[in-house]
């Protein structure tokens, strides 16, 4: 275990992989924890460094109070990669966790090499959706939402033929602090990179999911339209956690957009 402090803030993350080998740095969706990672881990090719990492308020990570801004969370992910000493990562972040890349990659663009956006969007949602969940999860009713949420994460199929792996990330769902949801939710309400995403220089790879009804593949190709030097790809069938239901479609799409950023130095 290992644990990183920011502003006060605990932050715990892992890493596989070479020292000296390409940084690839993942960052996570609201209400999981780093293992929704542990697909692609497995997948790619062992000469990447790999760097998972605990959002605060969530998985091992400590939880101050809110509301957190994603500057806060691109904040605590540049603290990390200073500790230790990354420089021109390619940051892969879901949901929330491509709303951070983008703030990093326009904050700290001496981290970023390259970024990958997975069923996320430069602006998610609304807010009296938002406000629903805030409301709900520091009420401590995680719970009431954790079956509707789940529909939304996982396609069909995935729900079907793999129940026990279901049940596993509702539980880890019910687990989270309410209030490091809630936190989060406000963080993710407040953001929009609609405009300010035209001045993300560095090469883009867009992923979304067609079963996706939390970022539909319509928001994805709308970001992928402001961001200058990007690329969409759909996975069909994949839901929201596009890297948990379509693992090897995913890493396929990854590992390829890492031989061309190794191939073209991504400057």
């Amino acid at each position: 275990m290992h644990l990183t402090t920011a502003d006060g803030v605990s932050l715990h993350h892992v890493e596989h992989g070479p020292p000296d080998g390409m940084p690839v740095v993942f960052s996570n969706s609201l209400g999981t924890h780093l293992g929704l990672w542990n697909g692609i881990v497995e997948l790619i090719p062992p000469e990447y460094r790999l760097v998972r990492y605990d959002k605060r308020g969530h998985g091992l990570s400590s939880c101050p109070p809110g509301p957190y801004s994603i500057a806060q969370l691109a904040n605590d992910c540049s603290a990390i990669l200073d500790h230790l000493e990354i420089r021109r990562s390619v940051f892969v972040g879901l949901s929330i966790g491509g709303l951070t890349g983008q703030q990093l990659a326009l904050t700290r663009p001496d981290l970023v090499r390259a970024l990958v956006l997975a069923n996320t969007g430069a602006r998610i949602g609304d807010r009296a959706r938002w406000q629903e969940r805030i409301s709900m999860a520091r009420a401590g009713r995680l719970g009431d939402m954790a079956d509707a949420v789940i529909a939304r994460w996982l396609s069909r199929e995935f729900r079907l033929q793999h129940p026990g792996r279901v049940e596993a990330w509702k539980t880890a769902l019910t687990r989270v602090k309410g209030e490091g949801y809630a936190a989060c939710c406000e963080a993710i309400m407040d953001a929009d990179f609609s405009e300010s995403a035209a001045a993300i220089d560095q090469p883009t790879l867009v992923v979304a999911g067609s079963e996706d009804v939390a970022t539909p593949v319509g928001l994805a190709e709308w970001t992928a339209s402001l961001i200058p030097r990007s690329r969409l790809a759909v996975i069909e069938g994949a839901g929201h956690l596009s890297c948990v239901d379509s693992a090897r479609e995913f890493t396929g799409h990854l590992v390829d957009f890492l031989q061309n950023v190794g191939a073209s130095g991504a400057d």
